[in-house]
C-alpha cells in the first residue's frame, strides 16, 4: 500500500479538512469551545470559566490548545475541532511506528490504515471533546514507557513521564494511573517483575512536576477547594459511585467495541486463516503489552461505576495493531475461504450494507412520525436524497468491489477497501449533519437571534442550556432552572450575579410580573406550552419546529 496515502492524504482529509462540515453539538462541544473562548476574553487561563462560572471538572491542556488554535484561525468550527483531529492522526501515526517496530514497516501501514477506517476513531477524532487527545498522551506514554524497559536509552524514561503529565494536564490522574498500571502488568505477566523498579526515574518525576504541577499550583491559589474538588469529587468519587448518573451495565462497552471496528471488521471473516494464527502474532512479549494494554482499560472502565462510550477510545490503537497484521498476512498469501466461511463473509457484508442504507434512509420515515412534544425531532432538508447517494453508493461497492479487484489484480483488496471505506465515512457526515443540525446544534438559531435579540437586551434560555448559543453569537445567556454541571460554580457567584443570570422558574414570573418583557429561547412544543401558560404575551418571533426564540410578556 502507497505509504503517503495511509499516513498522509487520507488521514488529512478525514482527521482535518472536513472538521468544519459540521457544527458543535450540544453539549459537549459547545461546552469545550465556550471555555476557550472565555480564556482568550479573560486572559485567565489557570482556573476554567464557562459563562461566568468557575469550572474546574478537567484540567487545561485541551482548553489552552484550543484557545491558541482560535487565536490562529479564529473562533469557528474548525479551529475547535482541530486539536482533536491533530491527535487522532497522530494515534494513527503512532500504529504506524508501533507496527514498524514490532515487525516492518508494512505492518504499521494496515495497523495505521485499520485505526483510520474503523468509524469510532473516525467519530471520537471529529468532536471537540478531550477524550481523542487523552488517547494519544495516554498511549504515547504507554509506548515511550516500553521503549525505555526493551532499550538502554534513558531519555526515553524523561518521555513516558512527560506524555504522562500531558495526559494528567488533559483529564486528570489516570494519565498517570493507566500507563504506569498497564506497563507494570505487562512487566509482571513477562516476568520481568524486578524491571518495575526502573520505571522509577528521579528525573523523570522532575519533568512530570515540572510540566503538571504549576497549573495545580496557581489553581490552588485562586481556588481553595480545588484540591479537594478535583481529587476526591472528580476523580475517586467519580469511579466508586453513581453520582454523575453515568450509571451503566457491565458488558456496556462491548457492542462499542465491536461496532467501533466497523466498517472494515467483518472482512476479518475471509482475511480469517487458522493456520496463519503465529504469523498475526508479534514477539511474545510484544503481543502481552498490547493484550495488557487492551484488558485493563476495559476492565477497568467495566467495573466503573461511570461508564461514558467515548472512555474507551484507547482500546482501539492495540485493536488495529491485530487487524493490521491479520490484513497484510492475508494479502500475501491469500487463501480461499471454505464453503461455510464464504457464506457467513458474504451474509455480513451485505448485512452491513443493508444497515448502512437503512440508517441512510431513516430520517426519511421518522420525518413521517415525528412528535416534538416527545422530543422526537427529525427535521431533514429537500437535499437529503442527494447527501445519501455517495455513502450509498460506497457501502454497496463495498459489497463486491474488493473481491474483484483482488481476482482481477491478484492485489489490492484491502486497499480497495480503505478507500470505499474512507469515502464512505466522509460522505456520510453530510448526512449526519443534515439529521442532526437541527435539533442538536444551536447554530441553527444564530442567525435569528442576531435579528431579533435587541442589542442591548439579555436572552434567557428556558429550562435549557446551550453553551452554543454564548459561543457563536458571542453574547452571556441567563440560564433559568437547568443549572446542571454548573451549580458548583453558581454557589460560588455574588448574589446579584446570580440573581441575574441564573434564576428559578419562580424568579423568572416573578422578573416578568414585575412589568419587563422578555426575550428567551427553548426547545420543544412542551416547555413553549409551559411558557404560554405562565404568560399571557408569548410572541414566536422563529422557530424551526425544535426551538423557539421568543418574546414573553406578563
Amino acid at each position: 500500500m502507497n505509504k503517503k496515502i495511509i499516513l498522509f492524504f487520507i488521514p488529512l482529509f478525514l482527521y482535518v479538512a472536513i472538521l468544519g462540515i459540521m457544527p458543535q453539538m450540544e453539549p459537549d462541544e459547545a461546552r469545550y469551545s465556550l471555555i476557550p473562548s472565555e480564556m482568550n476574553a479573560s486572559g485567565n487561563y489557570v482556573t476554567p470559566h464557562i459563562k461566568n462560572t468557575i469550572y474546574l471538572e478537567k484540567p487545561p491542556l485541551a482548553y489552552w490548545a484550543t484557545a491558541l488554535s482560535f487565536k490562529v484561525f479564529g473562533e469557528n468550527d474548525f479551529s475547535a475541532r482541530l486539536f482533536t483531529g491533530l491527535c487522532a492522526w497522530g494515534c494513527i501515526l503512532l500504529a504506524f511506528f508501533i507496527g514498524r517496530h514490532f515487525r516492518d514497516e508494512k505492518t504499521g501501514l494496515y495497523a495505521a490504515a485499520v485505526l483510520t477506517i474503523s468509524v469510532f476513531p473516525f467519530v471520537l477524532g471529529r468532536i471537540n471533546i478531550l477524550d481523542m487527545p487523552l488517547t494519544f498522551f495516554l498511549c504515547l506514554s504507554v509506548w515511550f514507557g516500553y521503549l525505555a524497559l526493551t532499550g538502554e536509552k534513558k531519555y526515553l524514561y524523561y518521555g513516558f513521564y512527560f506524555f504522562c503529565a500531558l495526559a494528567f494536564l488533559t483529564k486528570g490522574i489516570i494519565g498517570i494511573v493507566f500507563p504506569f498500571a498497564i506497563l507494570v502488568f505487562w512487566l509482571v505477566w513477562a516476568r520481568r517483575w524486578r524491571d518495575t523498579l526502573k520505571l522509577v526515574s528521579p528525573v523523570g518525576i522532575a519533568v512530570f512536576l515540572l510540566v503538571a504541577s504549576p497549573w495545580l499550583i496557581f489553581a490552588q491559589m485562586e481556588n481553595p477547594d480545588f484540591l479537594w474538588f478535583f481529587f476526591v469529587r472528580e476523580h475517586f468519587l467519580r469511579f466508586t459511585t453513581q453520582m454523575h448518573g453515568k450509571s451503566e451495565p457491565f458488558y456496556y462497552f462491548i457492542p462499542i467495541i465491536l461496532g467501533g471496528t466497523l466498517p472494515w471488521s467483518v472482512y476479518l471473516i475471509r482475511a480469517w486463516q487458522r493456520r496463519a494464527i503465529p504469523e498475526w502474532l508479534f514477539r511474545k512479549d510484544d503481543n502481552k503489552l498490547l493484550a495488557v494494554w487492551f484488558l485493563f482499560i476495559f476492565l477497568f472502565f467495566t467495573v466503573s461505576s461511570s461508564k461514558l462510550a467515548t472512555y474507551i477510545a484507547p482500546v482501539f490503537l492495540p485493536i488495529a495493531l491485530f487487524a493490521g497484521n491479520i490484513f497484510r498476512s492475508y494479502e500475501e498469501a491469500p487463501v480461499q475461504p471454505g464453503t461455510r466461511r464464504k457464506v457467513f463473509y458474504r451474509l455480513f457484508v451485505v448485512v452491513q450494507a443493508v444497515m448502512v442504507v437503512m440508517a441512510l434512509l431513516l430520517p426519511l420515515i421518522l420525518q413521517r412520525y415525528s412528535d416534538p412534544e416527545k422530543g422526537l425531532v427529525v427535521i431533514i432538508s429537500g437535499l437529503w436524497p442527494l447527501w445519501i447517494l455517495v455513502p450509498s453508493a460506497s457501502v454497496i461497492l463495498l459489497t463486491f468491489l474488493p473481491d474483484l479487484v483482488q481476482k482481477k489484480y491478484q492485489q489490492g483488496w484491502f486497499l480497495t477497501i480503505y478507500l470505499l471505506a474512507a469515502l464512505l465515512l466522509a460522505s456520510s457526515l453530510f448526512p449526519i449533519n443534515d439529521f442532526l443540525y437541527s435539533y442538536r446544534s444551536s447554530h441553527v438559531a444564530k442567525d435569528a437571534i442576531e435579528i431579533h435579540l435587541p442589542k442591548d437586551r439579555l436572552l434567557y434560555q428556558y429550562r435549557v442550556n446551550f453553551y452554543g448559543i454564548d459561543f457563536y453569537n458571542k453574547i452571556h445567556t441567563a440560564i433559568v432552572e437547568d443549572f446542571g454541571e454548573l451549580a458548583d460554580g453558581i454557589i460560588k457567584l455574588k448574589p446579584e450575579e446570580r440573581k441575574k443570570h441564573y434564576l428559578l422558574v419562580p424568579e423568572f414570573v416573578e422578573l416578568i410580573n414585575q412589568g419587563q418583557d422578555v426575550y428567551c429561547i427553548t426547545q420543544h412544543r412542551q416547555r413553549l406550552r409551559e411558557l404560554q401558560a405562565l404568560f399571557s404575551t408569548v410572541e414566536i418571533l422563529w422557530d424551526n419546529g425544535a426551538f423557539y426564540l421568543l418574546r414573553v410578556a406578563r
